[in-house]
C-alpha cells in the first residue's frame, strides 16, 4: 500500500469516528447558541419584571452630616464611601477591608443589616410585573445554582408566572441578581454550551477543551480528504497517465 493511500485511509477513519463522537456536541453547540441568541438579553436579566437600573438622586435640599461623624466609629480605615438613597432616605455605604457598613447620612447613626421585611419591601418597590404577587423571603448563606453573588443575602421569591427570584445583599440592600424562567432557560443552554453541567460557569472544563480540539481535528481530517479527493486533481492525474 502506498504512502498516499495510508494517509487517505487514516484521514477517512479519523474523520468518520470524530464525526460520530464530536457530532452530537457540535449539534448541542449550534442549538444552544441559536437559542441563546434568540432570547432577548433584557428578558434574561429580568429587566421587564424588576427595575434594578434606576438610581435615585439625593434630594437637593438633603442635609447630610459630615462623614467623619460615622467614619470614626468604624475602627478600621474606609476604602470607599458611597452616598445613595435607600428606602426613601440618604444613606452612606462604607466599604472596609472587613465588609460593608451602612450609616444614616443625615444623622450618622449605624443602620443594621437588611432584615426580611426590608428585603421584601426593596424587592416590591422594584417590581415591574403585573399585580402584586405574594412573596416568600428566605435567608441565603451559601452559593447555589441560581445565585453566586454577595453573601449573606435574602431571596425574595415572587409567586408570578415567571417564578421570579430577587436576591438582595444583606449588608448593602442592593439587588444583586434577578432570576426568572427565561434566565433559567438561558442558563440551561449556557451549561450545555460550555459543557459545565453542574455550576454553569467554568469555561475551561476538560470536556470543552477536549471537544474543541476534537472539532479542530475533525476539520483538519475533512480538509485533508477534500484535498485528496478533489476532482481537478484526479483529472490531472488521469491526463498525466495517458
Amino acid at each position: 500500500m502506498s504512502r498516499r493511500m495510508r494517509i487517505h485511509l487514516f484521514a477517512s477513519r479519523l474523520h468518520k469516528w470524530l464525526a460520530i463522537i464530536i457530532g452530537v456536541q457540535l449539534l448541542l453547540w449550534f442549538a444552544s447558541g441559536a437559542v441563546m441568541s434568540l432570547l432577548p438579553i433584557d428578558r434574561v436579566h429580568g429587566d421587564h419584571l424588576v427595575d434594578r437600573k434606576t438610581v435615585l438622586a439625593l434630594p437637593a435640599n438633603a442635609r447630610l452630616i459630615h462623614p467623619s461623624a460615622y467614619l470614626t466609629a468604624l475602627g478600621t480605615p474606609p476604602q470607599s464611601v458611597t452616598l445613595k438613597m435607600l428606602e426613601g432616605k440618604p444613606v452612606a455605604e462604607v466599604l472596609t477591608a472587613t465588609g460593608t457598613r451602612l450609616f444614616d447620612a443625615a444623622s450618622g447613626g449605624a443602620i443594621p443589616p437588611i432584615d426580611a421585611l426590608r428585603a421584601e419591601a426593596i424587592a416590591r418597590k422594584a417590581w415591574r410585573g403585573t399585580g402584586a404577587p405574594s412573596a416568600k423571603v428566605e435567608w441565603i448563606e451559601r452559593e447555589g445554582p441560581e445565585y453566586r453573588g454577595a453573601l449573606p443575602a435574602w431571596r425574595v421569591a415572587f409567586a408570578d408566572p415567571d417564578a421570579t427570584r430577587v436576591f438582595i445583599a444583606a449588608d448593602t440592600g442592593r439587588i444583586a441578581a434577578v432570576r426568572t424562567g427565561t434566565w433559567r432557560l438561558y442558563d440551561f443552554f449556557w451549561g450545555l454550551h460550555i459543557m459545565d453541567w453542574t455550576q454553569h460557569e467554568n469555561f475551561n472544563t476538560p470536556w470543552l477543551i477536549g471537544f474543541a480540539l476534537g472539532g479542530l481535528a475533525l476539520w483538519i481530517g475533512g480538509a485533508l480528504l477534500l484535498y485528496m479527493r478533489w476532482p481537478i486533481r484526479r483529472k490531472r492525474r488521469q491526463r498525466t497517465t495517458t
